[in-house]
């Protein structure tokens, strides 16, 4: 049976996307040239140019498909949580564990600021994390677990406290200890958030 145009073109997408997210992983963007990953994908390079604009656009679909990854994994746990304050914790737990990994040190907490710059790699981390934090700070207010905040300023900075110790996790000489330290840190600073009855 034929495929059509439109299952074609997504199987063109999805192998360019697939054998990037490997090399950049590997490698790192700059590092790994266009038509390598054209090769590697078995496509053309038109294909590249046809379906992401250049190699920056590739790398931009790749960083967006890590965090949905990474989004879906944490959301996961914050939700099984019996509270979501003890979901938040746990769900920050399995998001620091996830920095260990080379492939998320590389492509989204190294490459990404540098290549995508700072404005739109923010952009990026918002649109995935930003509305799990409102969505469980909201709940955790509505419980009554935590203090009288403006629930949106504090999801945000809550975001940028967390991709900063992502960031540290990254950079460091030794990332399983300051994987540790972050957490203690930031488990400390939520449960200042705690309503004292």
């Amino acid at each position: 049976m034929r495929r059509t145009q439109q299952e074609r073109s997504d199987s063109t997408r999805a192998a360019l996307v697939s054998a990037a997210r490997v090399l950049f992983a590997t490698r790192g963007y700059h590092d790994v040239p266009a038509e390598e990953i054209t090769r590697t994908a078995g496509v053309t390079r038109g294909a590249l140019y046809h379906h992401f604009g250049d190699k920056q656009g590739l790398f931009r679909a790749v960083v967006e498909e890590v965090e949905i990854e990474l989004t879906a994994e944490v959301a996961a746990v914050m939700t099984s949580g019996t509270d979501p304050l003890t979901g938040m914790t746990t769900a920050l737990g399995v998001f620091l564990d996830a920095c260990l990994r080379e492939e998320v040190q590389r492509i989204s907490l190294t490459d990404a600021p540098a290549v995508l710059g700072w404005d739109v790699w923010r952009e990026i981390e918002g649109e995935h994390g930003l509305g799990l934090l409102v969505t469980s700070l909201s709940r955790a207010h509505a419980e009554g677990l935590i203090v009288d905040a403006p629930i949106r300023t504090l999801a945000q900075l809550i975001l940028s406290a967390v991709m900063e110790a992502a960031r540290m996790i990254a950079a460091a000489d030794d990332p399983t200890a300051v994987r540790a330290e972050t957490q203690t840190v930031l488990a400390g600073w939520l449960g200042g958030l705690l309503r004292k009855n």
